[in-house]
C-alpha cells in the first residue's frame, strides 16, 4: 500500500508539473495573438472568458497546488460524488479508490485502477471552468471497460476502438450540459495531455467528449 501511495503521489506531481511547464510559452503566444494586456496571476479568476473558447494554457502554478475536489455523476448507475482526492501534495487514498469505483465498468461490474493523469485532466477541466462561474458535476458516460463490454459496444454499433484506452483505465467519455461540446473538447485538448474525440449526437445530451492519456490527437466520431 505504501509503495502504491508513493507511485500515485509521484504520478500526480509529475502530471501537474508537466502541465504547468508546457504552458508558459503557449500562454505568451496566446496573449500576443489576442493583443491582450499582461495580467497578474491574482487577476486571472476575474478574467472574462472569450464567448466560444476556454484555454487551459492560461492557468498558473497556484492552480495546480490547491486542493483538488472533483464532482462527478454516473447516469448509468445514478451515482454522484464530490471528493477531495488530492491535498498538500498527497493523494487521498480513500477518495482515489472511490473515483476508481465511480469510473468502473458498470455493465461488466468490474473496477480497475484509473490513470492519475486522466484524473488530473478531468479535475483540471472542471476547476478551470469553475473560475468563470460554471459549477457543474462531470457526467461520466464511460470510464474503464472490460474487454467483453468493449466488444459488446462494437457489435452494437457504438463507437469503440478494439484497442481502446478505456481497457487500461486511461480514458473517459464525459459531458457537461452547460458547456457546448466544441468548447468542452477544445478546453480538454488545450491541456495537451492526450487524445480528444468529439462525438456529436442530436439533442441536448446526445453527444460526448472522449478524453484519454494516449498520444496527442483529435478526431470526430
Amino acid at each position: 500500500m505504501s509503495s502504491r501511495r508513493k507511485f500515485l503521489q509521484k504520478s500526480l506531481f509529475l502530471t501537474a508539473s508537466g502541465l504547468f511547464s508546457s504552458q508558459l510559452p503557449f500562454a505568451a503566444q496566446t496573449a500576443l495573438a489576442k493583443e491582450a494586456p499582461a495580467t497578474s496571476s491574482d487577476a486571472l479568476p476575474a478574467m472574462d472568458p472569450p464567448p466560444d473558447i476556454f484555454d487551459a494554457q492560461l492557468v498558473d502554478m497556484e492552480f495546480w497546488l490547491k486542493p483538488r475536489v472533483i464532482e462527478v455523476t454516473r447516469p448509468a448507475s445514478g451515482e454522484r460524488a464530490k471528493l477531495l482526492y488530492w491535498k498538500d501534495g498527497e493523494v487521498q487514498e480513500s477518495a482515489y479508490q472511490q473515483l476508481c469505483h465511480l469510473l468502473r465498468d458498470v455493465q461488466g461490474k468490474q473496477t480497475a485502477p484509473i490513470d492519475p493523469k486522466l484524473l488530473e485532466t478531468l479535475w483540471g477541466t472542471q476547476a478551470f471552468i469553475a473560475r468563470y462561474g460554471i459549477v457543474q458535476p462531470l457526467e461520466i458516460l464511460s470510464g474503464f471497460r472490460t474487454a467483453a463490454t468493449n466488444q459488446h459496444l462494437i457489435e452494437t454499433g457504438v463507437p469503440a476502438a478494439r484497442k481502446s484506452l478505456h481497457l487500461e483505465g486511461r480514458a473517459a467519455d464525459i459531458r457537461l450540459t452547460q458547456l457546448d461540446a466544441d468548447v468542452l473538447g477544445g478546453l480538454i485538448r488545450s491541456f495537451r495531455q492526450g487524445g480528444v474525440g468529439f462525438y456529436y449526437r442530436p439533442g441536448k445530451n446526445g453527444g460526448w467528449i472522449h478524453a484519454d492519456t494516449g498520444l496527442q490527437r483529435t478526431w470526430k466520431g
